[in-house]
């Protein structure tokens, strides 16, 4: 752990795969490291290919720093597949450049191409993590991101003996481009994932996969701090281990109220921090992940399983079974989100915006558009205020920074054009979806109040929402239809739970409010890449403020061109 006592951190990336390799190696001011360069061929299922990778190694490296740092992160991207990387939940201040969506804040890194991401983190600390963005190549290429708070800053609750990364993630037999490019044609969604899997292994309840376990030693007696990720294409996932409990003090690199529960829900892109006290009798116990999903939507509903194993306990112990809630078992969802609260202390304070300058009402939704080219003539489209996200070409960033007029305008809608009763009875039509690049223009430093409707367009379902370069405060949700009239005056404006990525529950709302602080071309999209590819996403462009410290950055020399 010598490289987090550092001011300055140098990290390469470079990116393996079909027809080409990724590799990472990091220098730090204090340590060297180094990754070998090569060609990487994964076995999960009984079944080996080769997959996209950072080092190699699936997940990718760690990367540890400390509140404070710079880093410095060059990829290189020798796959087929052009790249992009997104530090997810770094907030990036004025530096959208360092980023990552692909098309929205870079162009991204073409084959045999370099670029390095520069950034300081700033603020932060706690548990987040990167990924591919672009294409839905997040499948493989992602990891953890580990923040230390500064030196002589201890944790707010008990020091743990021990720490590890718990990464869930979702596992196909074949390349997933090719899956869903075959979707497209047929204008359908794509097949789900063969498996779900912990730090990249489906656990031994597949077959052919007993060497495919992770497992995590402990000592009778000790705490350990779980530091989980949630990094699934498009699934909501319950965790559990059997016969302890997890004691949440933390989500997404934001210190919360502690508190005690058996399973934790948790959203594609959100992070959770959990105590474990290991003072059950020694033997092996399953930790064990599966899909939450509260309509009938085709999705891999296998369980994954990893082991949480007590120091001298042999390997032909069975382990005990993990219970987890039901699949469909959305009190217990609602319940579990309600019960996240900020920390709110002196040291941790939560700073809610009590004065509201922009309220925003944004309702998800889907259609079908014709499609010519699909086998079945149609496709399906998701939309925020009935508007589908067109990607542009170039960078929008770049495209705001430099007033490049017609990639994209600033006219989204403050709430939908059409309102209606959004969770009432099953709509089966869409309301004449549009498509477009449009932006919400947000005043610098204006506070935002954003309402997020899930509806009844072709079907309800829960959305996990990201938004980028901020964190927000979750001030309200619940099921049905908001109401404006009633509903602000049970908003928790006290201590709500902070955090950069949100779940909407299904057939109902959630309500957040940020300062619009930090300049520059912001995306916010539905975090289950089925329905971002979908359209589900838009961007805020934050105007520069009055200070030289309150502007974007000047783009980088290395930026990548389209």
């Amino acid at each position: 752990m010598a490289s987090l006592d550092k001011t300055f951190q140098r990290l390469t990336f470079l990116f393996l795969g079909f027809l080409g390799f990724f590799s990472f190696s990091a220098e730090a001011a204090t340590k060297q490291y180094q990754f070998d360069i090569q060609v990487k061929n994964v076995s999960r299922l009984c079944h080996a290919k080769p997959i996209v990778t950072v080092n190699g190694r699936f997940p990718g490296p760690t990367i540890y720093v400390r509140e404070g740092d710079r880093v410095l992160v060059n990829v290189t991207n020798h796959a087929k597949y052009n790249m992009s990387i997104h530090w997810h939940g770094l907030k990036q201040y004025r530096n959208g450049w360092a980023d990552g969506p692909a098309y929205i804040t870079q162009c991204p890194i073409q084959t045999g191409s370099s670029y390095t991401y520069d950034f300081n983190v700033t603020g932060q600390r706690g548990t987040l993590w990167w990924h591919a963005h672009i294409l839905w190549l997040r499948a493989t290429v992602y990891g953890a991101i580990v923040i230390m708070p500064k030196q002589g800053t201890p944790f707010p609750f008990p020091q743990p003996y021990g720490e590890t990364e718990i990464i869930l993630g979702e596992w196909w037999n074949v390349d997933v481009e090719e899956v869903v490019k075959k979707g497209n044609n047929m204008g359908l969604p794509p097949n789900t994932s063969d498996a779900h899997t912990i730090n990249g292994k489906p656990g031994p309840l597949f077959p052919c996969s007993e060497k495919h376990t992770f497992a995590m030693e402990v000592e009778q007696g000790k705490t350990y701090l779980l530091r989980i990720i949630n990094a699934a294409l498009n699934d909501e996932l319950f965790f559990a281990i059997a016969g302890h409990n997890l004691t949440v003090v933390e989500v997404d690199a934001v210190y919360t109220k502690p508190f005690t529960t058996q399973s934790i829900l948790i959203a594609p892109g959100q992070t959770t921090n959990v105590l474990v006290q290991a003072y059950q009798a020694p033997g092996r116990y399953f930790m064990a992940a599966r899909p939450f999903m509260d309509v009938p939507l085709a999705v891999d509903n296998k369980t994954a399983t990893a082991i949480l194993q007590y120091r001298g306990i042999p390997n032909t112990v069975l382990p005990l079974l993990a219970q987890l809630p039901a699949s469909n078992d959305s009190a217990f969802a609602l319940s579990y989100n309600k019960k996240l609260r900020s920390l709110n202390s002196p040291r941790f304070p939560a700073n809610v915006p009590l004065k509201v300058d922009r309220k925003l009402f944004y309702t998800v939704g889907f259609g079908k558009d014709s499609c010519p080219t699909c086998v079945n003539g149609t496709r399906l489209v998701a939309s925020l205020n009935n508007i589908s996200f067109e990607m542009p070409h170039i960078g929008l960033l770049q495209a705001h920074y430099f007033n490049i007029k017609g990639v994209f305008r600033t006219d989204f809608p403050d709430r939908p054009p059409t309102p209606f009763n959004y969770t009432g009875a099953p709509l089966t039509a869409s309301l004449g979806t549009l498509t477009g690049t449009r932006l919400s223009k947000i005043a610098f430093n204006s506070t935002v109040e954003l309402v997020l409707q899930d509806t009844n367009l072709l079907t309800v379902e829960s959305h996990p929402f990201h938004l980028h370069g901020y964190n927000f405060f979750v001030v309200g949700t619940d099921i049905g239809n908001f109401n404006p009239s009633k509903d602000p005056a049970k908003f928790n404006l006290v201590d709500p739970v902070e955090r950069n990525t949100v779940g909407v529950p299904t057939g109902g709302w959630t309500a957040i409010r940020f300062r619009a602080d930090n300049p520059g071309v912001w995306f916010m999209h539905c975090h289950l890449e089925l329905h971002t590819g979908w359209g589900l996403k838009t961007a805020f462009v934050v105007e520069d403020g009055p200070g030289s410290d309150q502007t974007v950055l000047p783009p980088p020399k290395d930026l990548p061109p389209c």
